[in-house]
């Protein structure tokens, strides 16, 4: 397996994303979002966003070393859009289909990196 991160984005929909998560509890990542967190503040039929960013070692679980630590563009159920981290295995990356155009992909870049979207933390802050 490559530990050079893909320069892509890839949409998911909320239940593979519900699904990932879940992988990245039981893998023992550092980056997820708790069991039952997204299922609940989720948009349900909303598309969410995946951009792998950084190679990420987990010493404690060389099986799954290195991994990607990938940002998320995420839809709530308010349809506000945050900002969250989620690490993935590659494998399970790779699995995704590529059905964005580049322009789009451009796009999702630019509102993670400088749309200055509140993170999931800060809007769970505000939603409680």
């Amino acid at each position: 397996m490559s530990s050079r991160v893909p320069r892509t984005v890839k949409a998911l929909d909320t239940t593979e994303l519900i699904r990932l998560d879940a992988e990245a509890i039981e893998y023992g990542f550092n980056r997820n979002h708790g069991h039952g967190w997204l299922a609940e503040h989720l948009a349900p039929q909303a598309v969410h966003y995946l951009r792998p960013v950084m190679v990420h070692r987990a010493g404690r679980r060389p099986e799954f070393s290195p991994h990607w630590r990938c940002m998320l563009l995420l839809t709530m159920r308010d349809g506000q859009e945050v900002f969250s981290l989620l690490d993935i295995w590659p494998p399970s990356f790779d699995q995704l289909p590529e059905a964005l155009d580049l322009t789009t992909k451009q796009a999702i870049v630019q509102r993670l990196e400088c749309g200055g979207l509140p993170t999931q933390a800060q809007w769970a802050d505000l939603n409680k």
